[in-house]
């Protein structure tokens, strides 16, 4: 999928990222009965600065240890990724303490 020539949107990547985060929520709740409090997404550090997640304020809270969830000894080497946050609402601590 390609972005046509003409469309212009001011901040793109912030614009694509907090919709995609405002639409997951209702669809998310009206498939599981749940509404998420947080958004989590990793970033390939080899590939991407993460640019657009800090502008689009999620939250750099550390890096992955280089293994994949389907490594179960230890033998698996993967790209280091960045882990990003994004609290969905006010409450979210208190919300993921309950």
């Amino acid at each position: 999928m390609a972005i046509l020539p003409w469309v212009e949107v001011p901040h793109l990547a912030s614009h694509v990222l907090g919709r995609a985060a405002r639409l997951l929520v209702p669809h998310w709740r009206a498939k599981y009965g749940l509404a998420p409090c947080l958004l989590e997404s990793f970033v390939d550090r080899q590939r991407f600065a993460g640019v657009c997640y800090r502008a689009a304020n999620w939250q750099c809270v550390g890096q992955t240890k280089g293994r994949s969830r389907q490594d179960r000894y230890s033998s698996l080497c993967v790209p280091i990724k960045e882990v990003y946050l994004r609290p969905l609402s006010a409450t979210c601590r208190e919300e993921l303490r309950a």
